[in-house]
Parts: C-alpha cells; sequence; structure tokens
C-alpha cells in the first residue's frame, strides 16, 4: 500500500472558509469554518476537546486491548461509553471491527462541537470528511493512480446535510485493508457508519468484477444513501450520489 502526503489539502476553493489544522496525537485534522467564526480560542477549546475524545478511547483500549486489534464486529461491554457503543453499533452493521470507523468518529464529534460555533464547517481526517453546510459544496475524489482522482467529484446540497463522506482504499493511505480499490466512497447522515462501512465495502473488491457488488452491498445497509467503488478506470455508483466533472 502506499502512502501518500496530505497534498490534496492545498486545493481547497472554499472562499468563505477558514482552514486550519489540529493535530493530537495520531489524530491530524483540517476543518473549516466561516472565517468571521474562528479565532485562536476556538482552535484551543477544539483541542481540548479532541484531547477529551481520544482519552475515552485510549482508556477503554486499556482495559479492553481487544477493542483495538478486533478484525470483527464487537460487542461493547456495560460500562462503555457512548462513543465506544456507537463505534461498536457501526462495526455490527457493517460487519468490521470497530476501530475501522475511529476517523469518522473523530471527524463527526468534532464537527458537532463546532456547530455551536459556525453554520458551515467541514472536518477532514484523512480522507474521513463530515460536512454541515448552509451553500451548496462540492466534494472532490482522490483515488490514487486512478484515472477520476481530481477529475470528478460529489455535488452536496445544505438540506442533505450534516453529511459523513468517508472514503477507504487498498491501494492508498496507511490504513489496513483487504480490498484492491482505489477508492470507496460511502455517503451517511452519520460519518462513523461511513466510515465503517467504506472499509467493509473496499475489503470485497478484489477486482473490477466486484465494484457493482460491492455498491449493492452497501446500500443494503440502513444509513447508507450513497456509495461509489472505484479501481483504475472503472466505477460503480448507487444511491444519492451526484457526480459532477472537475
Amino acid at each position: 500500500m502506499e502512502y501518500q502526503s496530505r497534498e490534496y489539502r492545498k486545493l481547497h476553493k472554499t472562499e468563505d472558509l477558514q482552514h486550519f489544522q489540529v493535530v493530537v496525537g495520531e489524530t491530524d485534522l483540517d476543518i473549516g469554518i466561516k472565517k468571521e467564526r474562528y479565532d485562536a480560542d476556538v482552535k484551543k477549546k477544539l483541542e481540548l476537546h479532541i484531547c477529551n475524545l481520544r482519552r475515552v478511547i485510549e482508556e477503554y483500549i486499556k482495559k479492553y486491548p481487544e477493542f483495538l486489534t478486533s478484525l470483527s464486529p464487537y460487542n461493547p461491554t456495560k460500562d462503555a461509553p457512548i462513543q465506544i457503543n456507537e463505534m461498536c453499533k457501526a462495526g455490527q452493521l457493517a460487519g468490521v471491527g470497530p476501530m475501522a470507523c475511529v476517523a469518522g468518529l473523530i471527524s463527526e464529534k468534532t464537527g458537532q462541537f463546532l456547530e455551536r460555533y459556525s453554520k458551515d464547517v467541514i472536518v477532514e481526517n484523512g480522507g474521513d470528511i463530515w460536512l454541515k453546510s448552509s451553500r451548496k459544496r462540492t466534494v472532490s475524489i482522490f483515488a490514487g493512480n486512478s484515472a477520476f482522482t481530481n477529475r470528478v467529484g460529489i455535488e452536496l446540497r445544505p438540506e442533505k446535510t450534516p453529511l459523513g463522506i468517508c472514503t477507504s482504499s487498498g491501494t492508498v493511505g496507511h490504513s489496513f485493508s483487504f480490498g484492491k480499490a482505489d477508492a470507496v466512497v460511502m455517503l451517511s447522515p452519520t460519518a462513523v457508519l461511513a466510515d465503517a462501512v467504506a472499509t467493509a465495502t473496499c475489503n470485497i473488491v478484489q477486482d473490477v468484477s466486484d465494484l457493482e457488488k460491492s455498491v449493492d452491498f452497501a446500500l443494503g445497509i440502513p444509513g447508507i444513501i450513497g456509495a461509489i467503488s472505484i479501481m483504475g478506470d472503472k466505477m460503480a455508483v448507487r444511491g444519492e450520489v451526484k457526480l459532477i466533472s472537475l
């Protein structure tokens, strides 16, 4: 699997938003909020919020290390915090381990925290996005060496947000995958579920003949409203997805 730096973050064309980065441990977020709502105090409060969220997950892993390593659905313990339960539920629906959706969880909780400051929020966590917008936005698809990379985007309408847009790949990035898709993109009202299902769907794709099967699988999971699978110059799309040329 090839690691890609996050140069794509330089391609933002959201003139109305102030983009800034927050890095806490392994969490590396690119965040956009309305320019007039950004200040150093907001960023400081957000960093504390993310530290607290990570602490919840880390402390649970210390008590139950199998939560970290499980590649199959995990049943939470009775003392599990709400964030752990959310990850477990998404993993159970998708048929994957709970840590498959940790990036989506952090994106979503970060976005929900920032809603109190800005009516428009975009949080990107290694390709896993939580977005709330008062205007139409376009999210570009990055699929490694595929011909579709940065040439196709997803148009997102404000009435469809908040929305999770999460990507998994068998050829790009550092995340573990059993699949070989260049990109699998999921759309769901919750980024936690979108992240889990993106992982599960990517695992299905071993060659181009699996693309249609993979998106059919994804749309069969309650809560997934759109799915895209890409390998090379082939793409399969299902659900509420409006693609545009860039």
